[in-house]
């Protein structure tokens, strides 16, 4: 299960930005690309089992998925995909897609006492 290696990592960078602002994390807002392999349930399961007992036991997450993106073989333009019609604006379904989105801490909201 690598969401835990995940969480793990962003449990080291909340960390780190917690103690430089010398603040409880709230929240935590993360994009990923739609095709990424992380499971949001089991990522939010495994920071929940990290953070137990911590500082960050009630640290929300929010996660973004972000649009996959092609490329047309026939016009050229990039465009997002709607699953439901998989096909470029200009209506050809020859299309290529692009690498999906990273996994990003976008930001990160403290408490202010």
């Amino acid at each position: 299960m690598h969401e835990m290696m995940v969480a793990q990592s962003l449990m080291a960078i909340i960390s780190n930005e917690a103690a430089k602002h010398d603040a409880k994390p709230v929240v935590a807002r993360i994009s990923c690309g739609m095709l990424n392999s992380i499971n949001d349930e089991a990522l939010c399961f495994a920071f929940e089992a990290i953070a137990k007992d911590t500082l960050y036991e009630d640290l929300k997450f929010q996660i973004e998925h972000k649009p996959i993106r092609a490329r047309c073989e026939t016009c050229k333009v990039e465009f997002e995909i709607e699953l439901s019609r998989p096909e470029c604006p200009c209506g050809s379904e020859k299309f290529e897609l692009l690498a999906d989105a990273p996994l990003i801490l976008e930001e990160i909201d403290f408490q202010t006492d």
